[in-house]
């Protein structure tokens, strides 16, 4: 293959449609951790929402491109304080991460995102590339929020205790994806 020709690139393109289409909405839509599979075909773009322990759930975005599969996580929203922490934090966490990255995206929320060359997708690269999410999710997801919202990781309900806190607030593992933009904090850098 040249990597050029419309017509091979159409029909690599067709070949990864099929190949994500068949895994995402059958095998991978019938594990019992996955809450919802969707497809936007005006996109190209499939919507993989899956829970977590660390938090309410995680949404892995597909974008089929030309020559690329992107896929990419909302992790957590611009905080508003600890931004030289956080960042320190995830380039560390990023140095060894294989085949995802922490990323700042232009509304400055934080993002976990990577790409795969359409020649090398296959089912067990779709495999890896999920469970490599998953895992980095719930690996750094609480400690994250302890380090930029440490008064929320304070308030964070035991096992043993369920209870809110004394100021009604939401405990960190209930805090959705949607919720997690709402976040309000109070800037406590000098």
């Amino acid at each position: 293959m040249s990597g050029n020709d419309p017509l091979e690139l159409e029909a690599r393109v067709r070949v990864a449609h099929e190949l994500l289409a068949a895994h995402l909405e059958g095998p991978i839509a019938a594990e019992p951790w996955i809450q919802t599979v969707e497809y936007d075909a005006e996109l190209r773009r499939w919507y993989v929402r899956f829970g977590c322990d660390g938090r309410d759930a995680t949404t892995i975005y597909f974008d089929l491109h030309q020559r690329t599969l992107r896929f990419e996580v909302y992790f957590l929203p611009d905080p508003q304080a600890n931004h030289l922490a956080l960042y320190r934090f995830l380039l560390q966490r990023n140095h060894n991460l294989y085949g995802a990255r922490f990323s700042i995206g232009p509304d400055g929320d934080v993002y976990l995102t990577g790409r795969v060359a359409l020649e090398h997708l296959t089912v067990d690269e779709l495999d890896r590339i999920i469970g490599v999410l998953y895992e980095i999710v719930e690996q750094t997801f609480p400690s994250t929020i302890a380090l930029v919202y440490p008064g929320a990781a304070a308030r964070r309900a035991t096992p043993e205790s369920p209870e809110r806190a004394d100021d009604g607030a939401t405990p960190v593992a209930e805090v959705s994806d949607t919720e997690a933009h709402d976040i309000e904090v109070h800037d406590t850098e000098s």
